[in-house]
């Protein structure tokens, strides 16, 4: 595949360049950093986005930093980012319960965003969580039902880690909720339109002019489908024993490579 007519790269982080073993601390898979560098020279723009949801987005750019990926803080992106945006279009100023950890509740709370533990929230948002209350839950289904739309970062199984796939919690207490109120969740992270703006906002590059990168046919290549973008599934993650043969081709990524070192040729 020839990339010099792409604009702006997104890359996902767990199983495409980094494997995270259980005390959440990453190793950089092969290619990566000289990838990243490589874009870098070029002079265009890239951005990592990944649903991890427990952290500050700068935060998870210092912590990939300390373990030898070297991302800049403006070039990660996280689901609290695109749902922000989502919020502030759709229900601007309306209170939100949130399901996550303190920093992303201050993160919130910072860039406007009215927080409420009652049923009377006008909004659930699920992110990463550590741990469940059940009355939290059922008062969160309760405004659900209410009519409170319920967000969620992620809605896929997990990522993939040092040792396999790790479960998504967040991924499991929206299933929770959604169970008991009938209600699909709406997805603001990885696949979602919304996460198409926050990676075109970014890069300052139409969607179609970007690759995206990453090792879960569901959520990353699926994220470039969405947007009309070249499309790069790596087998060092979600993928790794997948057989594409039987994707129907709309689904499939426009190459298939075992690692981002398979890359630098293409740069």
């Amino acid at each position: 595949m020839q990339l010099e007519d792409v604009k702006g790269f997104v890359f996902d982080v767990d199983g495409s360049l980094v494997h995270r073993g259980a005390d959440f601390r990453s190793e950089p898979l092969p290619g990566a950093v000289a990838v990243i560098e490589a874009i870098r020279s070029s002079g265009r723009p890239l951005v990592l986005f990944t649903n991890g949801s427990h952290l500050d987005p700068e935060t998870f750019a210092a912590k990939l930093r300390e373990d030898g990926l070297p991302v800049q803080d403006d070039e990660l992106l996280t689901p609290v980012v695109s749902t922000i945006a989502y919020l502030r279009h759709h229900l601007p100023d309306r209170p939100v319960m949130v399901f996550g950890s303190d920093e992303i509740k201050r993160r919130m709370e910072r860039e406007g965003i009215p927080l409420a533990d009652t049923d009377e929230a006008e909004a659930v948002f699920v992110a990463h969580v550590p741990q469940v209350d059940m009355d939290e839950l059922e008062t969160a289904a309760r405004a659900v039902m209410n009519g409170a739309p319920l967000l969620t970062a992620n809605y896929g199984p997990g990522y993939w880690g040092s040792n396999g796939l790790i479960f998504s919690r967040g991924a499991m207490t929206a299933a929770a909720i959604a169970k008991v109120t009938e209600v699909e969740p709406i997805v603001v992270g990885k696949p979602s339109e919304v996460a198409v703006e926050a990676t075109t906002e970014r890069l300052g590059v139409p969607s179609e002019q970007h690759a995206v990168i990453g090792d879960d046919l569901d959520m990353d290549i699926a994220l470039g489908h969405l947007g009309g973008s070249r499309t790069i599934l790596v087998r060092s993650g979600m993928s790794g024993s997948l057989d594409l043969d039987g994707v129907p081709e709309t689904k499939r990524p426009d190459a298939v490579i075992d690692g981002v070192e398979e890359m630098l040729p293409w740069l």
